[in-house]
Order: C-alpha cells, then structure tokens, then sequence
C-alpha cells in the first residue's frame, strides 16, 4: 500500500508559492525518489521562528532559509518537516536575480530531498553535489510544467 501526505502551513509567515505548488513539488520529488508512503509538512516561519529554530536544533545563529528534520518509520515510511523562512528566501532571490517564487520552489525541493536522506558539503562546494544537481533538475522540470 501506498500513501502521501502532505501538509503546508504557514506560522507567522506569507509565501508566495501556492500551497498547491508547493504540495505538487513535494509530491513531484517524492515520485522521483520512489518514495512510496510518506507524511511530510513543509511550514512557511517568520525571520524571528526560524533563528529560534536553527539555534535550537543545529546550533546556530540566525535566520536560515531552509531546515528540514526527517526519518524512516519501522514500516519504512519517509516522514517529515521541512521549514522556509519566505524572508530570507526573498534575500537570497534578489542577490540571485531569480523570481521569489522560483527561490521558494527550490526551498521545497531541497528540503523535501533532506527528508529523504541527501544531504551537502558546506560552502561553494554543495553547488557541485549530487544533491544540488538533482534539486536543479527537479526544479527545471517544474519550470517548464
């Protein structure tokens, strides 16, 4: 039996992404990585949540753009909880000269990849991983739907 749930809030926090899109992108990355059942939220938190966040659970300080918690169940189940900062994500976006949107359906992707179990290297180096490439690809395959 197969099974995806996935849930999008917000806390604190408006997108600009559909809540639509951005289930339709976690279920797209879930296909892709033949994950079969899997309950994952993705949580849109103010500046001032996700710095509270990122300090609590990774140790650092500030607002970050993206966090993502996940593991496998005893039945094998992918679950989930991605968490955006749209804030920081408009940031990143403009110094990148891409669309917010755009910015915040990559922050989907890649969280949703954390989940189910890609992870980076630190620094320029992570543009070059097998992560980022894949995230990449997801992402132009989303663009030109």
């Amino acid at each position: 039996m197969s099974a995806v749930t996935v849930s999008v809030q917000a806390d604190g926090a408006r997108s600009v992404l559909a809540r639509a899109d951005a289930t339709a992108l976690v279920r797209a990355v879930l296909r892709g990585e033949r994950v079969r059942t899997a309950l994952l939220s993705i949580t849109y938190l103010s500046r001032r949540r996700m710095a509270a966040l990122n300090r609590r659970h990774l140790g650092h300080a500030g607002a970050t753009d993206v966090i993502a918690f996940g593991f496998r169940d005893a039945q094998g189940a992918t679950i989930g909880d991605v968490y955006i900062c749209p804030e920081v994500a408009r940031e990143h976006a403009h110094a990148f000269g891409c669309p917010v949107r755009e910015e915040l359906a990559r922050l989907v992707i890649h969280g949703t990849l954390h989940v189910v179990g890609y992870d980076h290297p630190a620094g320029e180096a992570r543009v070059r991983s097998p992560m980022w490439r894949r995230q990449e690809h997801l992402l132009r395959r989303w663009r030109a739907a």
